[in-house]
C-alpha cells in the first residue's frame, strides 16, 4: 500500500523535505554493497523503466504506469539512487549501470525486455542495448544524453563525486544551496509546462534529493563523460530497434545535439520530435510512448533472426 502523502502546504522551502508516496519495492542483491530496488507491476510483455537524474522510479511510474496496465512493468531505482544501493567509487557511470541492470534482469529471469529510459536513464538503456543487442527487444529513449559536453549537473554535482569529498562537501552543499537549488531544478525540468500537481503532491523529493543521491549523481556526472565517447564509438554497430522521443522545447537536453545525433548514428533508430514539449515529455504525452512501444513490438516480430 502507498504511504500517505504529506499534508503540509507545498513551497520551495519544503519541497525537498517531502517524502511523497512510495511505490512498493522489491530488491535484488548482486554483490556485497550492490543492491537494486525495483517495482514489479502487472502481467504481459515486460517493459523495463529507467529514470533520469535527480529522480527515482516513481517518476516513471507516475508518468507511464497507468498507460502500461496491459504489460508487466519493472521500474528500477538506478544504482545508488532511490532505495538502490551501490559502492562508493565502483559503480558510477553509464557502462557500469548497464552491466548491473543486466545482472539484475538475469537474476529475475527476464528475457528480451523492451526498455524505456529517460534522460541519463535513456543513455543507460542505449548502453544496455549495445552491450546485449540479442537480449534487447527494443529501446524507447526519451530525451537521451549522448553528446559529451559541459553540462549544468557537472558544475553542480560532479565535485561531490570526487573521492576526497565524501559526505562533508555534500552536507555543506545541502545546507548552503540544495534546499533552494534542487526545487528550482526539479521545476525547471518540466518547462515549458508546469510541474504536474500529481508529481508535486506525491513524488518522493526527499528520497530523490538525499545526500547519498546527490553524491552518486556527482559520481555519474564525472564518470559519464568518458562513457559517452564509448557509446558514440559503438553506436553505428548497434542492431537493436530504437525509438527516440524528444521535445523541441527541452531546456535540459538540447534535442539537436543529443536526440538528433543519436538518430543519425544508430542504424535502427527512428526520431520523433514533439512540438511544444520539454524534457519531461513522458508526463504530458504518455500515449506517444505507448505508440513507440507498439512500433518496437511490430519491428521485433517482423525482423528475421540474425
Amino acid at each position: 500500500m502507498l504511504s500517505p502523502p504529506n499534508e503540509r502546504p507545498i513551497s520551495e522551502a519544503t519541497l525537498l523535505e517531502r517524502t511523497g508516496q512510495l511505490e512498493p519495492r522489491r530488491h535484488v542483491d548482486l554483490e556485497p554493497g550492490l543492491r537494486l530496488a525495483y517495482a514489479d507491476r502487472g502481467q504481459g510483455r515486460t517493459v523495463v523503466l529507467l529514470h533520469g537524474l535527480l529522480t527515482t522510479l516513481e517518476d516513471m511510474m507516475l508518468a507511464l504506469g497507468p498507460a502500461l496496465d496491459r504489460r508487466r512493468v519493472l521500474a528500477f531505482d538506478r544504482p545508488g539512487l532511490g532505495q538502490s544501493r551501490r559502492r562508493r567509487g565502483l559503480d558510477a557511470g553509464v557502462a557500469r549501470q548497464a552491466q548491473h541492470l543486466w545482472a539484475a534482469l538475469d537474476k529475475l529471469q527476464v528475457r528480451k525486455p523492451l526498455i524505456v529510459g529517460h534522460s541519463f536513464g535513456a543513455t543507460v538503456a542505449l548502453a544496455m542495448a549495445m552491450r546485449r543487442p540479442d537480449d534487447t527487444a527494443g529501446v524507447v529513449a526519451l530525451a537521451p544524453i549522448v553528446s559529451p559536453e559541459p553540462r549544468l549537473e557537472h558544475a553542480i554535482f560532479a565535485p561531490r563525486g570526487f573521492a576526497f569529498s565524501e559526505f562533508g562537501l555534500v552536507q555543506a552543499c545541502r545546507y548552503v544551496s540544495d534546499r533552494l537549488l534542487l526545487p528550482l531544478l526539479w521545476r525547471a525540468m518540466y518547462l515549458p509546462q508546469p510541474m504536474p500537481p500529481a508529481v508535486e503532491e506525491t513524488f518522493p523529493f526527499a528520497l530523490a534529493g538525499s545526500d547519498r543521491a546527490t553524491l552518486f549523481t556527482g559520481e555519474d556526472s564525472f564518470a559519464g563523460i568518458a562513457d559517452l565517447y564509448g557509446l558514440l564509438r559503438d553506436a553505428p554497430a548497434c542492431r537493436t530497434p530504437i525509438e527516440i522521443l524528444t521535445g523541441d522545447q527541452d531546456a535540459v537536453v538540447d534535442y539537436r545535439r543529443h536526440s538528433a545525433m543519436a538518430a543519425e548514428i544508430l542504424p535502427k533508430a527512428d526520431l520523433h520530435v514533439s512540438p511544444g514539449l520539454g524534457h519531461m515529455l513522458h508526463h504530458f504525452a504518455p500515449e506517444r510512448i505507448i505508440i513507440a512501444l507498439e512500433a518496437l513490438e511490430r519491428r521485433s516480430t517482423a525482423t528475421p533472426p540474425a
